[in-house]
């Protein structure tokens, strides 16, 4: 993919997602494949793997889904052998033709149900069709052990018939003379031997001449000879005869079968396919049940919204040690595009950066990433990274040269589709004078519109990142308490170094660090210390309001269950109430109709009694419309209400003030205020403060 080099492939780590992979895939093709994977060039592209592989995901998690087992050798080798003239399949190579012809009928029965809720891979497993055209001949060929069946042909059938006829002439002459000669010391302990696959007397070597046949060779020691019997050499020359006329007749039945398997040529192109398409995404199936991955909601345009976010090779290595992995959250849009993280050493700084890069790279390669479902992630065209402490012994570069020729490689491909990973950001050189050309850097990317995550102990960048309208600081958390990191990113602010806490915790003595403090400038230290009690308390402050807001949602829960349950209680008193009244209703009238059935039965006036039954069948009639008009009407005006809303609604969201040159404007996402200075076509030149950018109009709000 263009804008993502190797560099940036081994920053990441995602050499080791690639390994993972291949040892997941079944068949050599998708091993290869997955050994040179890299993100894909397209959206959409990525998004239908990314759908398939959820689709497999989901059957995988359905209880009795029966998915078929994908265990199978390729084909692409028999389809050589199929395009080349005068060339037979080899017994092996027809099994896997029937084996990969099986399995495909498999998936196809198997999606058949499936079309609504798995159309990706229902779409791939219609890239087959379901026949037995190379089911049927094998089967009328082979047996289950896919040995070549007696009656494949009459001439077999007779062969084999007559090698049954000698090999039994044969032992009954071997049996007979094992006896003759046991009963005469002429054999061995062993009495008989096999040896070029036939079967020879062991004959003590003291007696062979005693013995008539052909000796065909003795034991090591010399005391044994292995003799033929005489009776049966004719035998055993007409079965070697037989055995090979019967190979001649095997390799004539397969010649016959695998010409019968070349007019479905077609057919097994399509089955190396599918099978080699199920083996990529059920490699990456397996890889997600592996890592706990989820499928994120997917945005075509830079963006990255994580929840509860995981760097899968930290949490593998932390699962096999019984450690805790902390996940991270964070949002990076166009209100917030470049991201400062600062806080001490080994707080997890790197590592969060990393978990960024990586997931992002996974994500644009069609893999599930271990994210929370909730979590939203976009689409970068670039990404590139610089992280470690990376030298070019090759052209003598120190560590500060290189980092230095990275950053030109960025400030010529950043742009507003690029997301950047800067670990240690300007380290290398002296720090005021590093510290001072790291800025720099750091607004030529701001300007250019670029995503960036940053890592950084200077205090010029943490601030810049304070001052400008589009980025935002966080920090590592650090517990002063125990002087142990946390591993958790918190938002908003710039983190302290920590560098007093952390060199007293890797057990740097006291004196030594009262001997740095003094040496340092007083007001550093202050603030230092300001910084690092603010985390302190910041920290404390989300502990307690995450207490806090589970506390909330535990009363809510409980709130909502409540009335979940009033209501429907309320729902079966009505239903109670319901019934009740048509019960009455239908009790009544059948009252009212037993009297007219009594009045009948007693003698009165039919035509009365009838005048008075249409009299009550109306007023009844009567009840009925009225109850259905009443129906009606709140119908209607339910109606009503919805179209007065839905017009308030549209009311609302009337068009937006157009924007103008001198406009002032906020985007819709933030607050952040600026003056538009140019337009250009569906575009607006802003400026930010000092900061001048590039803004869709759609995404301006006049204020």
């Amino acid at each position: 993919m263009p804008g993502i080099d190797e560099q940036t492939i081994q920053d990441l780590e995602f050499h080791r997602i690639r390994e993972m992979l291949v040892e997941l895939a079944v068949g050599p093709t998708s091993q290869k494949n997955f050994g040179l994977l890299t993100p894909m060039n397209r959206f959409r592209s990525a998004h239908v793997r990314l759908e398939e592989v959820k689709e497999f995901l989901d059957i995988r998690n359905e209880q009795g889904a029966g998915f078929p087992r994908l265990e199978f050798e390729e084909v692409q080798k028999d389809l050589k052998r199929l395009k080349m003239k005068n060339a037979s399949l080899f017994l092996e190579g027809i099994i896997r033709v029937y084996r990969a012809s099986l399995l495909c009928n498999e998936l196809l029965q198997f999606f058949k149900p499936r079309k609504e809720s798995s159309p990706r891979l229902y779409a791939l497993s219609q890239e087959t069709w379901y026949t037995k055209d190379i089911i049927k001949p094998v089967d009328k060929v082979l047996d289950k052990r896919f040995k070549v069946k007696d009656d494949a042909s009459e001439r077999l059938m007779k062969i084999r018939q007559e090698v049954k006829r000698k090999r039994a002439q044969v032992n009954r002459n071997f049996d007979r003379l094992v006896k003759k000669y046991a009963a005469r010391g002429f054999l061995g302990e062993s009495l008989e031997s096999f040896l070029n696959e036939r079967r020879v007397l062991s004959v003590v070597s003291s007696h062979k001449r005693s013995v008539a046949g052909s000796s065909l060779g003795g034991s090591r020691s010399g005391q044994v000879t292995y003799v033929e019997p005489q009776e049966n050499v004719a035998l055993n020359f007409e079965l070697d005869q037989l055995g090979h006329d019967e190979q001649k007749e095997i390799e004539r039945i397969l010649q016959e079968l695998s010409e019968t398997i070349r007019e479905q040529t077609e057919l097994v192109k399509s089955y190396q396919k599918v099978l080699t398409r199920f083996d990529d995404i059920n490699a990456r199936c397996r890889l997600a049940l592996k890592l706990q991955c989820e499928l994120p909601g997917l945005v075509d345009e830079p963006y990255l919204e994580l929840v509860q976010a995981y760097h899968p090779l930290l949490w593998l290595s932390n699962q096999e040690k019984g450690v805790k992995t902390e996940p991270q959250s964070l949002l990076m849009d166009e209100g917030g595009r470049m991201l400062v993280i600062s806080g001490p050493n080994a707080g997890g700084k790197s590592i969060t950066l990393k978990t960024i890069g990586l997931l992002q790279l996974m994500l644009q390669s069609g893999l599930l990433v271990p994210v929370d479902a909730n979590s939203r992630m976009g689409w970068f065209h670039k990404i590139l990274s610089d992280i470690g402490d990376n030298q070019s012994i090759e052209n003598q570069l120190s560590t500060y040269s290189y980092r230095l020729k990275r950053m030109k490689f960025f400030l010529d491909q950043a742009d507003e589709h690029s997301l950047l990973l800067l670990d240690e950001f300007g380290t290398g050189s002296d720090p005021e004078l590093g510290g001072a050309l790291a800025e720099v850097f750091f607004e030529r990317l701001y300007e250019k519109g670029a995503y960036g995550v940053i890592t950084t102990h200077y205090a010029n960048i943490k601030l810049k990142a304070a001052e400008l309208p589009f980025a935002f600081n966080a920090s590592m958390l650090f517990n002063t308490e125990t002087l142990e990191p946390r591993y958790k990113l918190s938002i908003g602010q710039p983190g302290s170094s920590f560098t007093f806490e952390v060199a007293q915790m890797n057990g740097i003595p006291k004196r030594l660090i009262e001997s740095a403090k003094g040496r340092l400038d007083h007001k550093k230290v202050e603030l230092d210390k300001l910084i690092a009690e603010l985390q302190q308390e910041k920290a404390e402050f989300e502990d307690e309001n995450q207490r806090m807001r589970k506390a909330q949602r535990s009363a809510k829960d409980a709130e909502d269950d409540m009335r979940q349950r009033q209501s429907r209680y309320e729902e079966r008193l009505q239903t109670q109430q319901k019934r009740i009244e048509r019960n009455n209703k239908y009790l009544n009238s059948g009252k009212k109709m037993h009297q007219f059935i009594d009045a009948y039965t007693l003698g009165r006036a039919n035509k009365e009694l009838l005048n008075e039954v249409k009299k009550f069948l109306t007023i009844e009639k009567t009840k009925l419309e009225e109850a259905r008009k009443l129906k009606d009407r709140k119908e209607k005006s339910a109606a009503k209400s919805r179209a007065r809303k839905e017009r308030e609604r549209r009311r609302k969201n009337k068009v937006k003030k157009p924007v103008k040159v001198g406009s002032t404007v906020r985007l819709e996402k933030s607050n952040q205020r600026g003056e538009v200075i140019e337009l250009k076509g569906s575009e607006a030149v802003v400026m930010f403060g000092s900061f001048k950018t590039k803004v869709g109009l759609e995404k301006l709000v006049v204020v």
